[in-house]
């Protein structure tokens, strides 16, 4: 067996696992980056796995690696990203463990993160998002699982892991009612819920009839939600949604969609943007400012108060495609 093997099991035993101790979101991420580094390696050294070397692992193989990803398994940028943050963390392990191998871990650390184009977030109004709860059928079960996991995540703005991952415990629905959950980093919060979620929350509860230690959310085997199955309900009831709010067809809606309505609702009701990053679990308020970039109503108010006085406000009107033409001449 090469060096590369006792590597890898020391680098999620020693320094994840007890050093760092990362989540088991974490490890199972990092796993599955490995799993598919391993497989391309393979592929192209005609090498096993456990004969693989770390100087098989080198820069050329690791940005060939990150090409694979985003060409033919047709992965994003945040994935690729996310793939090499993990491939990065093995590497400045490995630099402790084996310096003999210092050029080939130096330029694989040398590799940098690609640059990720910020688009403006996607929520839903208070239309659309009471056509998507209306879309939910309320004769099956299912049907009135989904209205009260969507409603769930429309007001408190639960990460999708957060929502498969609550039990029937975490909701409290008498004095002071809230949603307890551990996010990001195994980080615990609890969320206050509004009279209307908590009706909604209490029908689904009696209906749920399970033990305090159930999942909140089930299959109907029982077993907790996968997160592809939350996003192919979500994405079937916003398309049946489109028949009563066209305005959806326009947009296309995630689990995290519903997490951007959330962060969205509170901007627009005056709340400051740093509870806004309290209430969503954010551990940067850089990372909640992205809503105040796709807020025009607060950029307008911005654009009124520097207005002249003696200056006309309102919106802009784009001049008659008639007189336009008469005007370029």
């Amino acid at each position: 067996m090469t060096t590369l093997a006792p590597l890898l099991q020391a680098f999620f035993t020693d320094r994840l696992m007890t050093q760092r101790r990362a989540s088991p979101h974490t490890v199972a991420a990092y796993r599955d980056t490995f799993r598919l580094l391993l497989g391309y390696a393979c592929k192209r050294t005609g090498t096993a796995p456990s004969s693989l070397e770390i100087s098989d692992l080198d820069a050329s193989c690791i940005t060939g690696f990150l090409t694979y990803l985003q060409q033919d398994r047709g992965n994003g940028v945040r994935t690729r990203n996310a793939r090499l943050a993990a491939i990065h963390s093995l590497f400045a392990y490995a630099a402790l463990r084996h310096p003999e191998h210092a050029e080939v871990v130096q330029r694989v650390l040398a590799i940098p993160t690609a640059r990720i184009e910020r688009n403006l977030v996607t929520y839903l109004d208070h239309a659309e998002a009471d056509a998507l709860l209306a879309a939910c059928d309320q004769s099956t079960r299912t049907g009135r699982r989904d209205r009260a996991m969507f409603t769930l995540a429309i007001q408190t703005g639960l990460r999708i892991s957060e929502l498969i991952g609550l039990t029937i415990a975490d909701i409290h629905l008498d004095t002071g009612p809230h949603v307890h959950c551990v996010g990001k980093g195994r980080k615990e919060r609890s969320t206050p819920l509004l009279a209307t979620t908590v009706a909604v929350m209490r029908e689904w509860v009696s209906e749920r009839n399970g033990q305090p230690d159930d999942p909140l959310f089930a299959t109907i085997t029982g077993t907790p939600l996968s997160r592809d199955a939350v996003e192919r309900r979500v994405h079937l009831v916003s398309t049946r949604a489109q028949m009563a709010c066209p305005s959806l067809t326009a947009k296309r809606v995630t689990a995290h969609t519903l997490r951007h309505t959330a962060a969205m609702r509170l901007l627009h009701a005056g709340v400051d943007v740093t509870v806004i990053a309290l209430w969503l679990g954010h551990e940067q308020i850089a990372t909640t400012n992205i809503y105040l970039h796709a807020d025009m109503t607060i950029k307008e108010n911005a654009i009124a108060k520097i207005t002249p006085p003696e200056a006309t406000t309102g919106r802009y009107r784009p001049c008659d495609p008639v007189l336009a033409f008469l005007n370029s001449l």
